[in-house]
């Protein structure tokens, strides 16, 4: 009776073991993973900054924290003509380091459709990590370890949600604003490609933003709706920015192109127009199947969609849709990958993988990765710089 009954307690330690075991594998393989060891210094926003607000149609209020969590919090806040060229400086607590960059708002929409020989390095996800997002560019060589543009006339896509999850989003965007303009001056190119997560935030969608957010919105004496929208300039600026562009032949895109695009008679422009003219308007689902609903919707839409990885597609149904915008592969974030690789014959090249966080760790801790391509040949590009063709 005892032996049976150690029999039966082993058979049920066995069975957990597996299940436990199994569950973790389980989690591991869909991207779950362990936080820990958080970094006090993600709660010190002294010089935290600029926000910038416009006043009116010729006023521009640029704003930076000051103070601490004990001794209080004011602002520094100086006004400016909106024609002139504003003097600007980002500061990282996590490393006491900080970069300067100008406040310009002569910024236009960017064109949708490039066709040069020059070389492409993409990333996505970044998720408000400044220091794996800087760290990762320094070691592909896209800049210097002083933060100068060394890139030339290449071309940076960042594929979407850059923004979120993290307590550096001021830092990435102003950043980003940063290597746009310094590209600029040499003959290279930034390419903001808004995500879902982008979306969001100019939406007022904030379930996935940090808890930061809340309260400099309230230092600041504003809704935090406030930070993105029309009347701040970082929002005015992302919502100059486009969802899907052509890169020498390679779409980008958040989260992909549902194979019933070919279905409406739309062109880049036309797409990138209906998606702009919705970003500070929330989606919900309607009755009728418009083209606006369809490229907007959190399913189906260019910033959304996941049926790369998700629906059972065939190669035609990713072909077709390439066809439609003679493009000879896409790619894209938004869906988590285990390391950049490519699908569907290498029509599609899925960029999103766990990156460091600036201000906690996790286990695994998984690296960043990006993708580079030079005319036909594409790279997996790790994050120490090194590169592996797929």
């Amino acid at each position: 009776m005892r032996k049976r009954i150690f029999r039966y307690i082993k058979h049920i330690v066995v069975t957990i073991l597996v299940l436990g075991i199994g569950g973790i594998l389980f989690g591991l393989y869909h991207g779950a993973g362990l936080h820990y060891g958080d970094n006090p210094k993600m709660m010190e926003w002294d010089k935290d900054g600029p926000y910038a607000f416009y006043k009116n149609d010729s006023i521009l209020n640029v704003n930076y924290i000051k103070g601490n969590q004990d001794d209080g919090f004011f602002l520094d806040q100086k006004n400016y003509s909106i024609d002139s060229i504003i003097p600007a400086s980002c500061y990282f607590p996590l490393d006491s380091t900080s970069f300067e960059f100008s406040i310009r708002t002569d910024f236009k929409t960017p064109k949708n459709a490039y066709n040069d020989d020059n070389v492409i390095l993409a990333i996505s996800d970044i998720e408000s990590g400044y220091k794996t997002f800087r760290d990762f560019l320094i070691n592909s060589k896209v800049i210097d370890k002083n933060l100068n543009w060394i890139f030339g006339t290449g071309h940076l896509v960042l594929v979407g949600d850059f923004v979120d999850r993290g307590f550096s989003t001021t830092q990435v965007l102003w950043f980003i604003y940063k290597l746009e303009q310094d590209a600029a001056q040499q003959g290279g190119f930034v390419h903001f490609i808004l995500g879902n997560h982008e979306l969001k935030n100019m939406q007022g969608n904030y379930e996935s933003s940090s808890p930061k957010y809340f309260h400099v919105s309230a230092i600041l004496e504003k809704k935090q709706n406030e930070l993105y929208h029309s009347n701040s300039l970082i929002g005015r600026w992302m919502a100059s920015k486009n969802t899907l562009e052509l890169i020498n032949g390679n779409l980008f895109a958040h989260g992909g192109i549902h194979p019933e695009i070919v279905d409406y008679n739309l062109n880049l422009d036309e797409v990138n127009k209906i998606i702009s003219n919705n970003y500070y308007k929330s989606y919900y689902p309607k009755k009728e199947r418009t083209a606006e609903q369809f490229l907007t919707s959190s399913n189906t839409g260019i910033s959304w969609y996941r049926g790369y990885f998700k629906d059972d597609l065939t190669q035609e149904d990713v072909e077709s849709s390439l066809n439609k915008f003679n493009a000879k592969t896409i790619v894209v974030g938004h869906t988590l990958q285990s390391k950049v690789n490519r699908l569907y014959n290498g029509k599609v090249i899925g960029i999103d993988v766990k990156h460091s966080k600036d201000y906690h760790k996790n286990w695994p801790n998984q690296k960043s990765e990006g993708l580079l391509i030079k005319g036909n040949k594409y790279f997996r590009v790790l994050a120490n710089g090194e590169s592996k063709e797929i």
